[in-house]
């Protein structure tokens, strides 16, 4: 697992995704203006991924299952990939609590 700082040509071009080792995209954020942002995104997510009260479950109106972390003050930090069944949801949840508070920041700016 490794979380992924990137940049593009958007008004708001600093964003981030954290990816499992297959090269899967778990969760990813919104767009910041600042690269500084970002990365307090990631040092967020890495921090509340492991409590329970920090992930919102939720099902999209085309039936498939999605979770947003939040940090502390309430914030959505990241949104997960979708996924077909909740026990899909929850297996992913539980990788992320397990990887990502150790995982590696590579930059791709």
């Amino acid at each position: 697992m490794k979380a992924l700082l990137k940049k593009s040509g958007a008004a708001e071009p600093f964003s981030f995704s954290f990816v499992d080792d297959e090269g899967k995209t778990l969760l990813k954020s919104e767009n910041y203006k600042a690269k500084d942002s970002a990365s307090k995104g990631i040092k967020s997510v890495k921090k509340n991924c492991t409590e329970d009260k920090r992930y919102v479950l939720k099902e999209s109106s085309n039936g498939m299952y999605f979770f947003n972390v939040k940090s502390a003050n309430g914030q959505v930090v990241a949104t997960s990939a979708m996924y077909p069944t909740v026990e899909d949801r929850t297996a992913a949840i539980n990788n992320i609590k397990a990887h990502v508070p150790e995982c590696i920041v590579e930059e791709m700016v």
